[in-house]
């Protein structure tokens, strides 16, 4: 499990398939082993050897290729990295688990005040888990959404998350992992329930 706290950036440092091979700083390297499980970009990965040096591997199974946009990397591109959160500490995102729903494409970045404003263009089966204020997580980063519309919505980047997540290097139609509230899925599913039973 992770909470959407991206500690550390990284980059692509080589792609052979579904094998992608990554960069990563000696502070977050020192942490992981064989089997580890990582978030990069907001999908939970588990590593196929223990890192040497300052690289480390990942395989991708079709289902994770095709539901993310991890298809769209290339060799150099910067990416989230978050280690699994330990249970001594503190939670200060929201629960994300690196399953990810689907992608959203940005459409817009505009200045507001100290931050930015973003919206994304999302599928319209995912619409209905996206509410004004709740939580969602976009490329691994737990955010809040400003407003949602239609099959868009809003969120503000803070000037720490902008200068210290990949978020800063999006360009308008690029591609991003997408996950929702988990709480929202279970809810949905737990009414429908419900509604079979009486």
């Amino acid at each position: 499990m992770f909470t959407g706290i991206v500690s550390h950036l990284g980059k692509v440092e080589s792609i052979n398939g579904a094998k992608f091979a990554f960069f990563a700083p000696a502070s977050l390297i020192k942490n992981l082993r064989k089997g580890s499980s990582v978030a990069i970009n907001g999908v939970c990965l588990t590593l196929k050897n223990s890192p040497g040096g300052r690289k480390f591997n990942v395989d991708l199974m079709p289902e994770s290729i095709k539901r993310t946009s991890f298809s769209d990397l290339k060799e150099g591109d910067s990416v989230n990295l978050e280690l699994a959160m330990k249970a001594d500490r503190r939670f200060e995102g929201h629960i994300v688990q690196g399953h990810i729903d689907g992608t959203a494409k940005l459409g817009s970045v505009k200045k507001q005040g100290n931050s930015r404003l973003m919206t994304f263009a999302v599928p319209n089966l995912l619409t209905k888990y996206i509410a004004e204020k709740g939580s969602i997580a976009v490329n691994g980063i737990s955010l809040t959404v400003i407003g949602a519309k239609g099959n868009q919505f809003t969120v503000g980047i803070i000037p720490y998350t902008w200068e210290n997540t990949m978020i800063k290097q999006l360009k308008t139609g690029d591609k991003v992992n997408i996950e929702v509230d988990i709480l929202a899925k279970y809810l949905e599913k737990l009414t429908k329930n419900v509604k079979k039973t009486h």
